[in-house]
């Protein structure tokens, strides 16, 4: 017999919170939830973090307020005897589509723009469907929080060629690169959005269906097949 969603399971499913455990959030190791430290790591123990949901919101308004100027000052100076160059992050993707290097235009973009503006996305959604209590979609959203982890460091190459950049380029008076203002803004952004992820206990997106496993299973077998 295949089993359903899981929040139509039946209430006999037992969670390592109903068990009396609680994991490390650092090393993953399985405590009794008396235990106030990680016996491994020596990471306080928590079943749930009550602030957590502050914690993802304020780090993220900070991180948004970030990106803001990131996008709008330059994030690249290029001075040359002629003239001096300034290229925001779209603006500096557009001049290399303009020289046939679409393929590096798009990376910078995709990297710069989408990942973070999805980034910024998800975390907003996860933490609204944590505060409204949602119970569908559980298995997709916890899989949702594990791709923003995981793509979170990613949002830094923009800055990594920038340092690049600036190392290599340096021929006294006839070219040089300088970092434009927009490198430390969008540097300040991708950290604090990464800080909003890892602080989003993933624990909460699984609290709200042990209620409704239960009404599941307080009805009869015909009810349950209708």
């Amino acid at each position: 017999m295949s089993a359903g969603p899981l929040h139509e399971l039946p209430d006999t499913a037992l969670t390592a919170r109903d068990a009396g455990l609680v994991g490390c959030r650092r090393c993953g190791r399985v405590w009794p939830m008396e235990d106030s430290l990680c016996g491994r790591c020596g990471t306080p123990l928590q079943s749930r973090d009550p602030r957590s949901l502050s914690r993802v919101w304020a780090f993220w308004v900070a991180g948004l307020i970030a990106y803001i100027p990131a996008n709008l000052y330059p994030m690249l100076v290029t001075t040359t005897l002629l003239q001096e160059t300034k290229n925001t992050i779209v603006g500096g993707a557009i001049e290399l589509a303009q020289h046939g290097n679409g393929g590096v235009a798009a990376i910078v973009l995709i990297a710069s723009v989408v990942i973070p503006i999805g980034k910024f996305l998800a975390i907003a959604f996860l933490a609204l469907s944590v505060q409204r209590q949602a119970v569908e979609g559980a298995h997709a959203r916890h899989r949702l929080y594990e791709i923003v982890e995981y793509i979170g460091r990613w949002s830094m190459i923009d800055v990594f060629v920038v340092a690049i950049l600036t190392a290599l380029v340096q021929l006294n008076a006839l070219a040089s690169i300088h970092p434009g203002p927009a490198a430390a803004a969008f540097a300040a952004s991708v950290a604090l959005t990464m800080l909003s992820a890892q602080s989003f206990d993933s624990r909460m997106i699984w609290d709200h269906m042990r209620p409704t496993r239960k009404a599941a299973a307080a009805r009869s077998p015909e009810e349950r097949l209708t």
